[in-house]
């Protein structure tokens, strides 16, 4: 039941996630070529780092897994940035509308779509046993998806919101139930197609990002519901499946320690570079690169699938979580602390 709970809060979670995200930031005319600069390096730089650390690791940590799944799966957890809680960051320190918060936001938007179209991706080829033929066909038929989407799903939206428009804050029950069954319908959708369930509920919420009242609607409806509810259920499945206790040597807690390093490394130092070569300066830099570091829940997300397709054993699970974890939690700290030192007024802002 725990399961079956946790994937309906996830699918209900990344619609959301769909539908809050911002276009816009993409099609921000400013600082173009250091959003550009650094989503390119803060994905492939982590991908390839990932990938040579699982194929550098197969034969000790992984051993009775495929050492090309595996692999892939640790390239993908180290490229992920988690756009939801860049934003919140963003947001508590006053840097919603600076250039370096405008840069980073659209740079992790960038590096979120495309770390999503990679683990479909990735999902499709290794389960597809590393057909070219079959997870080619998985691929094209995600891509009808989307064309139907497109072509079908966004008018149809479109004459709901008209023939059931949000008042008064509040979604009409006749079109809350029919997103919800849309929304499920297109979980089912790219599961059947290979892919995950959530994928399905994330494509869909993309369509919805245009109507302004229903977003804020479902948020304040459904959206916290689905985090104090469905949330910590999937953080307690999460919790369930993390053995820390299972990381029992120490030969383990190094192996730990040095994903956790080269997973950070991967993406500040490359991210430093690509805003240095846009023309930040070395301050500014090495903010984009701390804040590009974030993974949190989209990290949990991507790891659970993982694990539970059975491309990484449960102790190399736990070791990407509190590396997820401990690069979300650092990022904070030493934000502060840089703002500090650039004369950005974080104690003002906090306090506030």
């Amino acid at each position: 039941p725990m399961t079956v709970l946790a994937q309906i809060g996830l699918i209900l979670l990344m619609f959301q996630i769909g539908s809050d995200f911002e276009f816009g930031h993409l099609a921000h005319r400013a600082s173009k070529r250091a959003v550009g600069l650094i989503a390119a390096f803060s994905v492939a730089a982590p991908l390839a780092t990932g990938f040579l650390v699982g194929q550098g690791t197969a034969a000790i940590l992984a051993p009775g897994i495929d050492a090309l799944a595996y692999s892939l799966f640790v390239a993908i957890a180290f490229a992920i940035t988690a756009v939801p809680i860049l934003g919140r960051i963003l947001r508590e320190y006053g840097l919603t509308r600076s250039r370096i918060g405008v840069i980073t936001i659209s740079a992790a938007a960038i590096n979120d779509v495309v770390g999503w179209v990679l683990m479909a991706a990735v999902v499709a080829f290794a389960g597809s046993g590393f057909s070219w033929v079959h997870s080619g066909a998985q691929m094209a038929g995600l891509a009808g998806l989307v064309l139907v989407l497109r072509l079908v799903g966004r008018p149809l939206i479109d004459r709901l919101m008209r023939r059931f428009p949000v008042v008064d804050g509040q979604i009409p029950t006749p079109l809350l139930a029919i997103v919800l069954a849309m929304v499920f319908a297109a979980g089912i959708a790219t599961q059947k197609l290979g892919i995950f369930t959530i994928f399905g509920g994330f494509l869909l919420g993309l369509l919805f990002h245009r109507h302004d009242r229903f977003v804020a609607a479902w948020r304040h409806q459904i959206g916290q519901f689905v985090l104090v509810f469905f949330l910590p259920i999937f953080f307690t499945y999460t919790g369930l499946r993390t053995d820390i206790l299972g990381l029992a040597s120490a030969a383990e807690w190094m192996w730990c320690a040095a994903i956790f390093i080269a997973a950070t490394l991967a993406k500040i130092v490359p991210v430093y570079v690509a805003a240095r070569l846009a023309g930040l300066d070395p301050h500014q830099a090495t903010i984009a690169g701390v804040l590009m570091n974030t993974r949190a829940l989209m990290e949990l997300i991507v790891l659970n699938i993982g694990l539970q397709l059975g491309f990484i054993p449960p102790k190399v699970f736990t070791m990407l979580v509190i590396m997820a974890v401990a690069t979300t939690v650092m990022a904070g700290p030493l934000l502060r602390l840089l703002l500090h030192r650039q004369g950005h007024p974080v104690d003002r802002l906090l306090d506030a």
